[in-house]
């Protein structure tokens, strides 16, 4: 039996890269075709994201990988494009980080209170979120001509197909969607004068969006970046928690049903839309974006280098060992995270599986596993091309159909490292 292959196009708020899985007997294997930059720009005042040159580089990617059979397409959260009525984009998409949005939220919630936002849509309070950003949108001069805001991975199966839908797991992301009956909310749209046309048509992952003109299918996958890496947490157990640790950080459960408690709010915790329907019950958190940014300032050490010399000072010692104290507060603040959402979910934890970029940092996992009390499994930094691919492999029967079966695939697919706490330092949920 011949090697099934599949591209998945991921990208981040800083880079992107288009990847090859190779889907063998029981195996999957990763491997990068292209990856390339992506840059904020300043545009009229405001910052905007380069929608069209990153298309550009997603077709060199996809141009550089032959036969494969389809291609699925995750990017980061929240931000959309606008479309007139012939399917042109408007204007390059606004960045979540620029400040139109700058005192929008107190706006939406005299019209619709936050506790009956949060009842409808579970979603955080981010200033940035889609839904304040539409309400900045009205007062701008595109929404007099605008027809459809399309989400960033919509924008692009788009471009590829010509067919117009949003994929649910990232529309959970807008605070727009109903958590409960995973449909737009009528109350929230007529709310806040958002016509019912200007949300394209939802789509769950695993369907075919359309073909290219080479005719590749182009698989709906969980197109917001975090459901698929959770899709690509290898857990072999129902009582596990994630962390998928990069930039930023998203710590969380999975559960089955979305947690819409007044302490939950009070809490910060979301509940997004996961793939079959089950809910990713996270907490934003400080990921390694401080880190990095203090490396770009110092030049000189590698971070290799900075991690021994961390690792050698005491727990609890000097603050002042500016990349020791850095570790220490995130694994610091994931156990909090961990321990209160299991708390409000009432589920308990028993192991802490950490993705991403910063499953290959040893001192930050070994540090999670004593702050939390609970053993780490690190691995696969590639956890979200895993889910990505995962979710078209099943949906041509190249993959198995629970997710508990995919998991186990992609486990016995990745080298994983175990990290058990050096002390208990926490009472276990």
């Amino acid at each position: 039996m011949f090697p099934r292959v599949f591209a998945a196009v991921d990208l981040g708020a800083s880079s992107g890269r288009v990847v090859a899985g190779i889907v063998d007997g029981d195996r999957v294997d990763i491997r990068e075709i292209h990856r390339f930059t992506n840059v904020l720009r300043e545009q009229d005042g405001a910052l905007r994201w380069d929608a069209s040159g990153l298309f550009n580089e997603v077709l060199i990617g996809l141009q550089r990988l032959s036969g494969a059979e389809s291609i699925g397409i995750d990017t980061w959260g929240i931000d959309y494009g606008l479309l007139d009525s012939e399917g042109r984009l408007l204007a390059e998409p606004f960045a979540y980080r620029d400040a139109r949005t700058n005192g929008v939220a107190e706006r939406v919630h005299h019209t619709v209170p936050r506790g009956e936002l949060y009842a409808i849509s579970g979603v955080q309070f981010l200033s940035f979120t889609t839904i304040y950003q539409l309400v900045a949108e009205q007062t701008g001069p595109l929404w007099s001509r605008a027809s459809h805001a399309v989400l960033i991975p919509d924008l692009l199966s788009f471009w590829l197909t010509g067919r117009l839908r949003t994929e649910v797991t990232n529309a959970s992301t807008t605070g727009l969607l109903d958590v409960r009956s995973h449909t737009w909310s009528e109350r929230l749209l007529d709310a806040l004068g958002i016509p019912g046309h200007f949300l394209p048509e939802l789509q769950q992952p695993g369907v075919t969006r359309g073909l290219t003109a080479d005719g590749v299918p182009v698989v709906t996958v969980g197109s917001h970046d975090t459901a698929s890496a959770v899709v690509g947490v290898p857990a072999t157990s129902e009582h596990f928690c994630y962390i998928s640790c990069g930039t930023w950080s998203l710590v969380g459960l999975e559960l089955e049903q979305p947690v819409l408690t007044d302490s939950s709010q009070h809490a910060e915790f979301t509940n997004e839309v996961g793939i079959d329907g089950r809910i990713r019950y996270l907490r934003n958190v400080g990921g390694l974006w401080l880190l990095q940014e203090c490396l770009r300032g110092w030049g000189g050490d590698s971070l290799e280098q900075l991690l021994v010399a961390a690792a050698s000072r005491p727990d609890g010692g000097p603050r002042i060992a500016v990349v020791r104290c850095i570790l220490d507060s995130l694994a610091a603040a994931y156990a909090d995270a961990i321990a209160e959402g299991s708390k409000l979910a009432a589920k308990r934890v028993e192991v802490v599986h950490i993705v991403g970029g910063g499953s290959r940092n040893a001192l930050l996992c070994q540090l999670t596993a004593d702050a939390t009390g609970l053993p780490v499994i690190a691995g696969p930094a590639e956890a979200t091309a895993f889910g990505n691919i995962a979710i078209q492999a099943r949906s041509c029967g190249a993959f198995p159909e629970s997710l508990e079966e995919i998991r186990a695939r992609i486990a016995a697919s990745s080298h994983l490292r175990h990290f058990d706490p050096r002390k208990a330092t926490r009472t276990r949920s």
